[in-house]
């Protein structure tokens, strides 16, 4: 167990790791492509790894250097591996490869971790049969892990059911262009996360693919043309940087971040610009800059389209003045973790006061009155818990996180760079 030490106040510069949902991506799109592409600046964590160690028993060579990785990409053929492709609790690699593997020829299985067999996937099932595609839940729970007897994707028109997870349609994107006729793509109800999509069309377009898209994107029209190997430069993640531009928010301090752009392909950027309206002085010049104020207020915020900084803005609510209210989140209890209810139950054992609702938290600020006390703060087995918590930690004594080392899965390193807030970097 680790307890984090407060601090009064944090003035740094830093990088961050790559962003892990552009590494995914782009680490299809250059497996699918003929050719050698290098990814620089990615991501490497747990999740990138299990990504990358299948698409290898796929047939795909990766080759991981410190600054860069070469994925030598096969056009398209996917080689049968000899056992059951295993992707820990990786939720956006199982959304992916599921979709991959049907470009084969054979039987696949895709597995995970208990806490994946909770995580749903049945739209993505039910959107890749109607492309026809042999896929099938194995437990008939609408859940991992999955059974593929692979022959190829037909194309022609399918229909994705509505979801809680972009995941499904970006999975459907990727490998759109494989298929053996024009993929025509319909999305029922409203797209959740729809940064994450932009994401994945900018991906798909920087490899070459020929695609027309609605501006609701709901309608999708992608020709068969394979991926041009490309070299590509992935972004800072922005999920990542969220814990730095915290700190600074609930400290008073500053933080810049230099290697996430502005503009950036990624939705979790809007963290900053819901920061300005609590209080913070942000500057878009060399990276991005949070000054946090002396004051925080509470606001409203519909943040359906960047969940995975919701924790870290509650936690930023929590030392706010006024009530915060975070909507449109439900998608958040189908992550790692239920990620409202653990978010609830660990600002409660600090003493603040949270209600939680079905697709909503709402925050009383501790500026309020009764201010914050120490806890130890149960992770979840969630990387994204454990490191909103150790913002927190940073003006209460007393937060100690249990298995902080879960951070593996996005941020291997968070810990260290946490303490350049005290020390500076390479000090």
């Amino acid at each position: 167990m680790h307890e984090i030490t407060p601090l009064a106040t944090v003035d740094l510069d830093l990088k961050v790791p790559g962003s892990k949902s552009i590494t995914q991506r782009a680490l299809i799109a250059a497996a699918l492509a003929q050719g050698d592409s290098t990814l620089i600046g990615p991501l490497a964590s747990e999740d990138t790894a299990y990504t990358a160690t299948a698409l290898q028993a796929m047939g795909i060579e990766v080759v991981r250097n410190e600054e860069s990785w070469t994925i030598k990409g096969t056009g398209g053929r996917i080689a049968t591996p000899a056992q059951e492709i295993f992707l820990g609790n990786n939720g956006t690699a199982t959304r992916f490869l599921a979709s991959v593997v049907a470009l084969g020829q054979g039987n696949f299985i895709i597995a995970g971790e208990k806490r994946m067999e909770e995580r749903p996937i049945a739209p993505l099932i039910q959107a890749l049969t109607g492309w026809g595609v042999d896929i099938r839940s194995l437990n008939n729970t609408g859940c991992p892990p999955l059974a593929i007897k692979a022959r190829g994707i037909q194309g022609g028109e399918t229909t994705l059911p509505a979801g809680k997870s972009s995941q499904y349609l970006s999975s459907l994107l990727l490998v759109a262009p494989y298929a053996r006729h024009q993929a025509i793509l319909h999305v029922e109800g409203q797209v959740p996360s729809k940064p994450y999509v932009t994401m994945t069309l900018a991906v798909m377009r920087a490899f070459g693919a020929d695609l027309t898209a609605s501006d609701q994107l709901n309608y999708f029209a992608i020709r068969p043309r394979a991926y041009h190997a490309t070299t590509y430069q992935v972004e800072g993640d922005a999920s990542s940087a969220s814990y730095f531009f915290a700190a600074a928010a609930i400290t008073g301090g500053r933080v810049r971040v230099q290697n996430v752009p502005h503009p950036s392909l990624q939705g979790d950027t809007a963290l900053v610009e819901i920061l300005a309206r609590m209080g913070c002085t942000v500057d878009y010049g060399d990276g991005i800059t949070v000054v946090g104020p002396r004051e925080l207020r509470g606001v409203e915020v519909d943040m359906g389209d960047c969940p995975d900084v919701a924790p870290t803005l509650a936690i930023v609510a929590a030392h706010a003045k006024g009530r915060t209210i975070i909507k449109n989140i439900a998608h958040l209890r189908i992550k790692e973790c239920d990620r409202i209810t653990a978010v609830a139950t660990e600002l409660g054992k600090m003493g603040a006061r949270v209600e939680e609702r079905p697709d909503a938290l709402i925050i009383e600020g501790a500026a309020n009155g009764a201010p914050l006390h120490g806890a130890e703060i149960d992770t979840y087995n969630d990387h994204r818990i454990a490191m909103c918590f150790g913002v927190a930690g940073l003006v209460t004594p007393g937060v100690k996180i249990k298995n902080r080392e879960c951070v593996v899965k996005s941020f291997p390193d968070f810990w260290e760079r946490f303490q350049w807030l005290y020390e500076g970097p390479g000090l």
